[in-house]
C-alpha cells in the first residue's frame, strides 16, 4: 500500500492539468520537456532544443519527444521572414492541445523576434571583437619584377632527362632447353601433390630447371631434390607452383660422378615404398614392388619387344 502526502510549494510552480501527465500517447521525455517549457517565465526565449540540454534529453530522444508533442497538438512551428529578410523559426507551446488553425491565428499575433543585442541572451550572438589597426586595402603591384634570364618560378627546376636504359629481353620459351620443358611436364605424374601446377608458371619452373641442368645435375636428381621437399607428414599442397619454386630457388652443387652411385635415399616415409622402373619408359616412372623386382606390372606383363622362334622353345623347354 503506498501513502501520499502534498506540501503546497510556497513560490515557483506551475499548475498542470492531470491529462497532461498521464496522456496515454506520450513517452516521459515529451512529458518533460513540455512540463519544462510551461514552466518558464512568460518573457522566455528558450527553444525546444535548448530545454531538451537543459533536461539531459538525448538527441534521438528529444527527436521523438518533439514528434510525439507535434502531432498531440502541443508543440507548432512555422518559419517567417523578419525585418532585414531575416528567416525566424516560431515555436507554439501549450498546455492544450491546438489546431493547426488556432495555432496559426496565435502565431500570427506574436512580433517576430530577430536576434540582436536586445534579445534573449539564449538567442542573441556573442559579441565580435573587432580586428587591430585600420582597414588597408590590398596592394595592387606586390610581385616584384622578375629578371627574364632568372629562373623564380616556385617550380623546382626539371633535371635533365635521360634515355632510359633498354630493359633486358626476356628469354623466350623457345631458348629452353627441351629436356627442362619435359621435365616440367612430367612433375604432375612424379606425385600427387603436383597435379595442379598453373599453366603459367610452366616458363618460370622450366627456366629454373635449366639453371639446374646448366650447374650438371641430371633430371633423377631434379626430381629426387623435389620429392625431398614435399610434406611427408599428409600435409595437403595448396599452391605447388609456389613449392617448385622455392625448391628449385637454390641451386646446390652437382655431385662429382662417379663410377658406381648408391641409391638415393627415399624422400619420405610415404615414398619410401615405391621404387623407379627401369624399364623403357619415356618419363620416370614410379611403383609399389612386392619382392626385388625392378620393373613395374606394364613391363613385366607386356612381351618383350624382341622375342623369336629360339627364346620361345628356349622358354617352352625350361618350362617342361
Amino acid at each position: 500500500m503506498i501513502y501520499r502526502h502534498h506540501i503546497a510549494p510556497p513560490r515557483a510552480f506551475t499548475q498542470f492539468s492531470h491529462d497532461l501527465i498521464r496522456h496515454p500517447r506520450l513517452s516521459s521525455d515529451a512529458v518533460r520537456l513540455l512540463t519544462w517549457q510551461l514552466s518558464l517565465p512568460d518573457g522566455a526565449r528558450e527553444p525546444l532544443s535548448r530545454t531538451a540540454e537543459r533536461a539531459r534529453i538525448g538527441a534521438c530522444a528529444f527527436t521523438r519527444a518533439k514528434r510525439q508533442l507535434k502531432e498531440e497538438g502541443f508543440v507548432h512551428e512555422r518559419r517567417v521572414q523578419g525585418p532585414g529578410g531575416h528567416w525566424v523559426t516560431q515555436q507554439l507551446v501549450s498546455n492544450v492541445p491546438l489546431s493547426a488553425a488556432e495555432a496559426a491565428k496565435i502565431l500570427a499575433q506574436m512580433p517576430v523576434h530577430v536576434p540582436d543585442a536586445s534579445a534573449s541572451p539564449q538567442l542573441a550572438p556573442s559579441a565580435r571583437i573587432p580586428a587591430a589597426g585600420a582597414p588597408t586595402p590590398p596592394p595592387t603591384d606586390g610581385h616584384p619584377r622578375k629578371d627574364p634570364e632568372e629562373n623564380t618560378s616556385h617550380h623546382p627546376a626539371e633535371p635533365e632527362r635521360r634515355p632510359d636504359p633498354e630493359p633486358e629481353p626476356a628469354p623466350e620459351t623457345t631458348d629452353l632447353p627441351e629436356a627442362a620443358r619435359a621435365l616440367v611436364a612430367a612433375l604432375p605424374r612424379l606425385s600427387p601433390d603436383l597435379r595442379r601446377i598453373p599453366r603459367g608458371m610452366h616458363d618460370e619452373l622450366a627456366r629454373l630447371v635449366s639453371r639446374w641442368l646448366t650447374a650438371g645435375h641430371t633430371p633423377g636428381s631434379i626430381r629426387t631434390h623435389i620429392l625431398r621437399g614435399l610434406p611427408d607428414d599428409g600435409t595437403p599442397v595448396h599452391r605447388p607452383g609456389g613449392l617448385l619454386r622455392y625448391l628449385l630457388r637454390n641451386i646446390p652443387p652437382a655431385p662429382a660422378p662417379t663410377a658406381e652411385q648408391p641409391a638415393p635415399a627415399r624422400p619420405s616415409s610415404r615414398l619410401a615404398a615405391l621404387r623407379e622402373c627401369e624399364g623403357d619408359h619415356v618419363q620416370a616412372t614410379l611403383f609399389r614392388p612386392v619382392g626385388e623386382e625392378t620393373l613395374c606390372r606394364r613391363c613385366l606383363d607386356s612381351p618383350p619387344p624382341h622375342a623369336g622362334p629360339l627364346d620361345s622353345g628356349a622358354v617352352a623347354h625350361q618350362q617342361h
